[in-house]
């Protein structure tokens, strides 16, 4: 499906956005391993998040929904069954990372895999704790899906992981809830903690002092309600779309405030958007508010290090912010973005050069100058749902209308985006 956007004269409104897609993943897991029955509402829409439901379904949980509302009624910690057919995680590379910690520990054999995007994605980061927990696992050269897991009886261990990832934690705290003993992953830098938050909501034996976080293996987890909060990094880009347009004012309402994802609110800040949370309150453990975005002068800036890890997500729309500032944008320490569902280092420079914008690429990261204008032109999401969504608003400024190829990749985290993107933007 192709999209063609032309140029916005106004960016203004309200949105209230789907549900946290990175918490939806965590939630429906835990739900399916709990005792008794659980809703989630506002589950996200998309497609990664129906993907980890299917799967659920395959290994035998029984799950109502109901407009954007789920009931599960979870099987328990050992009331799982084996799969007739490979499970099929489609895009969701956290589906398959998460869903293997679960898998690990069950007494049958499974497969689990993806479309032709997720069977690129190396998964060693995983492979290797849950192996040193006792879990088969083969794949195919050794590194890349489809994985074949030979569950067993898992033994807790004491994890340091070698690069900061939320996915990879959560894959070897969900293994620790059938582990023996105590389970405990030290992590480089602190990465978004939705999982310990769920954890807790459900009943588990977690605990998180500083970096190390643990997990006592064999407790129950109890059924509950909890509300998903809208998702911040969907939000991203319509503050992107806000922040760059004269005199725009836009709400975004209910979305998730965790301090770990917050990253993203004060960056912009940094750079000098004009951003105010508004209606602050909390959700499941979640922080929940209201954002407020108007159109700024924006200066610039740089992501390395740490914060390169909390905006991971965000940089390619960043990216486009950056072209538009004052003095530009440099992103390094971002190595991970190649290992994406694309290279996203390339996509972006990539899609940057077909609208006349100009960046400098290097191993781990890019630097876009500030004051471009982008060109009309012809773009393509390479099937990435970032890189569709992050170009139809680089499309908003540009001096003409832009066709987007393979605009449907944007459904995979947010079906509604270009409705929503129309309404805020004429």
């Amino acid at each position: 499906m192709d999209q063609r956007i032309t140029p916005a004269k106004s960016v203004g409104g309200a949105v209230t956005l789907p549900g946290d897609k990175s918490i939806s993943h965590r939630l429906a897991i835990l739900a399916s391993i709990a005792e008794g029955k659980s809703r989630i509402l506002n589950y996200s829409t998309g497609a990664d998040c129906q993907s980890t439901l299917g799967c659920l379904r395959a290994l035998g949980v029984e799950i109502e929904k109901t407009g954007d509302d789920l009931t599960i009624r979870g099987r328990g910690l050992g009331g799982l069954r084996a799969p007739l057919e490979v499970l099929d995680a489609g895009n969701s590379g956290s589906t398959i990372r998460m869903l293997s910690g679960v898998l690990a520990a069950q007494p049958f054999a499974s497969r689990i895999g993806g479309d032709d995007s997720l069977s690129r994605r190396p998964m060693e980061r995983i492979m290797r704790p849950l192996g040193e927990m006792g879990a088969s696992i083969r794949a195919r050269d050794g590194k890349f899906p489809p994985l074949e897991i030979t569950g067993t009886r898992l033994r807790a261990i004491d994890y340091t992981l070698p690069v900061a990832s939320a996915q990879v934690k959560t894959c070897v705290l969900f293994a620790g809830l059938f582990a023996r003993g105590r389970t405990t992953v030290q992590e480089p830098v602190r990465t978004r903690d939705h999982s310990e938050i769920a954890l807790r909501e459900f009943g588990a034996g977690i605990d998180v002092q500083g970096p190390l976080v643990s997990i006592q293996g064999g407790v129950p987890l109890a059924g509950c309600q909890v509300r998903t909060p809208g998702d911040l990094s969907s939000a991203a880009f319509f503050l992107v779309a806000a922040l760059a347009t004269p005199e725009a004012n836009l709400v975004i309402r209910g979305v998730g405030l965790n301090p770990t994802r917050s990253a993203l609110l004060d960056f912009l800040i940094s750079m000098g958007g004009e951003i105010r949370v508004l209606n602050l309150d909390q959700s499941g453990g979640e922080l929940v508010g209201d954002v407020l975005a108007r159109g700024s002068r924006i200066r610039g800036g740089l992501i390395e290090k740490d914060l390169t890890a909390a905006l991971i997500d965000e940089i390619p729309v960043l990216a486009v912010l950056g072209a538009m500032s004052e003095n530009g944008l440099t992103v390094r320490d971002a190595q991970e973005l190649r290992i994406k569902e694309t290279d996203r280092i390339a996509t972006v420079s990539e899609n940057l050069k077909r609208m006349g914008i100009e960046a400098e690429v290097f191993p781990d990261g890019l630097r876009v100058p500030g004051r471009q204008r982008f060109r009309a032109a012809e773009v393509e999401s390479f099937g990435d749902h970032r890189i569709a969504m992050a170009f139809a608003v680089a499309a908003l400024f540009a001096d003409g209308e832009t066709l987007l190829r393979g605009a449907e990749a944007a459904a995979v985290s947010y079906p509604e985006f270009f409705a929503t993107l129309r309404n805020i933007a004429g």
